[in-house]
């Protein structure tokens, strides 16, 4: 996209807001990768051992300086179920043969088995061709691809103190083995060869894009430094791989950590009677019988704040929340960790040639440049603040009509809010949840709209193991009944999960290696009370369609190569196809097929309807300020040489949103520093943005399938042919050129919001 496109029109966008509540709690999973992009982590290996675990393995880089080096791990035994391809359907994991500790083995002999790969071809001595050298590369690793497929999931699904400690145990052997291989020379100096012969070699459109994206991940490794830069470079991605595991495990501890316990039912009034027993349920769970635990979400915002008359308990869940990962009451601390990551980031990315870790992130992305993303951030920061000071206003009145005199704070925004919004709109969300019973959105909704776009159906089966009870799974089938891929849906919230909603793979689709994709959606859906049933918020609604964006760019996934496979695409792209899957969630053919009461099946009233979706428009200047916060937080951070890292993060925070004049005080970030895993442990570092930028081509796109007959079969085969079969096997904007026709405007959204 154009760095200009989307500045035009920004007053009236502006003023309209721009983000759904959970839209910017979505991600996907970054994996142990198969295949580099010049965006991964990367470290030092020449031989490993890691005491306590029996975790070695050894390798022979080529030009590497020799060292004495401990055995090579054996072969794993038959027992372990990574040893061969699944036996199950399309190799789908058998979750019910996996032990703790098979894990290890399975990562130390996986990584060997790649560097000797990966050995062979550079140590061959003809001349290097496309077939025996990058197509080559694209067979390595199969068994390590296998092995991280379940792993990385599973640590963020389903995590323990046993999985936890292999987590951190692993990093730095990632880090080394990615470094093995892109700092090895003679690898690169045949890739680099038939970089410098390209245009003779008839390469397809997807294998030349395969090339230039393994050529360029060399460079941006830091395959041209010298020895003692490399060395270099190579302590501080096994420093960062470290740094980055360790705030993860300590996200996962704080949810635990800082949520709310309750003693009094009376001081819960407010809540929902259904919200009051799953509160009882989770305090039961850890042994708290009689009382009631809140938990906090992954954002600053925690949903009970909308309704909870308690304003004493309020501020007690916002600062639980809002304060997290400041070492506050004995807790822990992250800020010590956020100094050292944005530290060694920026180091590295000076030692690459970049300016800053934004400009090393953005060089590949859509954006380009750090200066392209800031600016379509803070082109909206001023109509976004004068809603925002319209809202508070209005809210100033409600805290004044309910007669009450305190000023309004960070705490009382959304209960206020709410106030607001039913005043306004005359709309209950308690009114609205019994039409949104789970199962009914996800078949008669989310697959309904599946079936209608793309003539897909799913068909849940029984007999396939899972990693967790709550997990089902569904096969995939297209127009003529073959087999697309697997399903899996992992929708509720509970401690061993972290926060927010993803997609990730089990297997990956790729011709070359005859796979047909496996996929996962995790959600946070907070569990129902035992025997109700589970009643959703709209938002909730709107991120089940969300997620089946992101699993049906896998699942659709039509390419040869892994390394551009589904969703290995720019980070400011792969949000696009499911941003856009998301507005058909309010269509009245398909709101009218699952939108349907749990108890009498009576389709929700259209006045009840019709005030829903106005209301969704409700408050934009608040959320999007919010979101706005956070996004341009991530780009001052990483926007910092390593001679300007500060030594206090919250004043640095707080600098930082003034100097772009994106705060107010009733109005945190999203994210705050400590507490921002996108960024220091989710693979979104100086990325934030892409969000925002995705959600552009969505609108573009949804606007021009609408002009053409909205939601049909022809239309969703073309979307599906040009956008999500392909991966990045061809360059993101000739992808969309060739759906649209045309680069994307600005138009589409601004319409889609009602300002043209």
């Amino acid at each position: 996209m154009a760095a200009g496109l989307l500045s035009a029109g920004k007053s009236q966008l502006a003023l309209n807001g721009l983000v759904r509540e959970t839209h910017y709690q979505r991600d996907l999973i970054v994996k142990f990768p198969r295949t580099w992009n010049g965006s991964l982590r990367f470290g030092k290996l020449v031989a490993v051992a890691v005491i306590g675990t029996g975790l070695c393995f050894w390798s022979d880089i080529s030009n590497v300086a020799a060292v004495d080096a401990p055995s090579k791990p054996p072969a794993l035994p038959a027992d372990n179920p990574f040893a061969v391809p699944s036996p199950l359907p399309l190799h789908t994991p058998a979750f019910d043969k996996f032990r703790t500790d098979y894990y290890l083995p399975a990562f130390a002999f996986g990584m060997s088995q790649q560097l000797e790969e990966m050995n062979s071809i550079a140590n061959r001595t003809d001349a290097p061709t496309y077939e025996n050298t990058i197509e080559a590369m694209e067979r390595t690793g199969i068994l390590l691809t296998r092995v991280d497929n379940v792993f990385s999931n599973l640590t963020s699904a389903e995590k323990n103190e046993a999985l936890q400690k292999i987590e951190t145990e692993l990093a730095p052997l990632k880090a080394a083995h990615w470094d093995n291989i892109q700092l090895n020379r003679r690898l690169f100096q045949r890739v680099e060869k038939i970089w410098q012969n390209k245009a003779s070699l008839g390469l397809s459109e997807e294998q030349s894009e395969v090339l230039k994206q393994r050529y360029e991940g060399f460079v941006r490794a830091g395959a041209r430094l010298s020895d003692q830069d490399q060395a270099r470079i190579r302590s501080l991605n096994e420093q960062l791989s470290k740094l980055e595991t360790k705030f993860e495990e300590n996200l996962l501890a704080i949810s635990k950590e800082r949520a709310i316990i309750v003693d009094k039912p009376e001081d819960l009034d407010g809540l929902p009677a259904s919200e009051i027993a799953a509160a009882a349920e989770e305090a039961k769970g850890r042994g708290l019988t009689g009382k009631y635990l809140l938990q906090i979400s992954n954002t600053t915002r925690v949903p009970v704040l909308t309704s909870l008359n308690n304003r004493a308990l309020r501020r007690r869940v916002w600062e639980a929340s809002a304060y997290r990962g400041l070492g506050r009451d004995g807790g822990i601390d992250n800020r010590g960790l956020v100094l050292e990551i944005a530290q060694l980031r920026a180091e590295r990315a000076k030692i690459l040639g970049y300016e800053n870790h934004a400009a090393y992130k953005l060089q590949n992305q859509m954006a380009k440049t750090p200066a392209a993303a800031r600016k379509l951030l803070t082109d909206l920061v001023p109509g976004v603040l004068d809603r925002v000071k319209q809202e508070a206003r209005d809210l100033e009145a409600m805290i004044k009509e309910c007669g009450q005199n305190h000023e309004l704070a960070p705490w009382d925004w959304e209960y206020y809010a709410e106030k607001v919004r039913k005043a306004r709109f005359a709309i209950d969300e308690g009114a609205v949840r019994p039409y949104f019973e789970l199962d009914s959105v996800l078949k008669n909704g989310v697959f309904f709209t599946m079936n209608k776009l793309y003539g897909i159906s799913f068909r849940e089966r029984k007999d396939l193991p899972v990693y967790h009870p709550d997990v089902r799974v569904f096969d995939v089938l297209d127009q003529d009944g073959s087999q697309i891929g697997l399903f899996y849906a992992d929708y509720f919230k509970r401690d061993t999960k972290r926060g927010g909603a993803w997609m990730s793979s089990f297997v990956d689709q790729s011709k070359l290696l005859h796979e047909k994709p496996v996929i996962v959606n995790c959600l946070n859906i907070p569990r129902p009370a035992k025997g109700e049933p589970a009643l959703i918020s709209f938002d909730n609604v709107t991120t089940l369609f969300h997620e089946m964006g992101h699993a049906l760019h896998g699942l659709f996934s039509d390419v040869t190569y892994p390394t551009v496979a589904g969703t290995a695409t720019p980070r400011d792209f792969v949000e696009f196809p499911s941003t856009f899957e998301e507005d058909w969630a309010i269509q009245p053919e398909i709101l009218a097929n699952y939108a349907r009461h749990y108890q009498t099946g009576e389709r929700i009233p259209k006045a009840l309807l019709d005030k829903a979706i106005s209301a969704k428009k409700f408050n934009k200047g608040f959320e999007t300020l919010e979101y706005l916060a956070a996004a341009l937080l991530d780009l001052e951070w990483h926007s910092l040489t390593s001679e300007q890292i500060p030594a206090d993060v919250e004043a640095f925070e707080a600098e930082s949103l003034k100097k772009v004049g994106a705060s107010h005080p009733a109005v945190p970030p999203r994210y705050r520093t400590a507490y921002f895993a996108h960024i220091w442990s989710g693979g979104y570092s100086s990325s934030y943005y892409a969000y925002l930028w995705s959600e552009s081509l969505a609108a573009d796109a949804f606007a021009h399938m609408m002009a053409k007959g909205g939601c049909t079969l022809e239309n969703g085969q073309a979307f599906r042919k040009e956008i999500l079969s392909r991966g990045s096997s061809r360059d993101p904007m000739l992808s969309y050129k060739a759906f649209r026709g045309t680069e994307p405007t600005v138009d589409a959204l601004l319409i889609r919001r009602g300002l043209k």
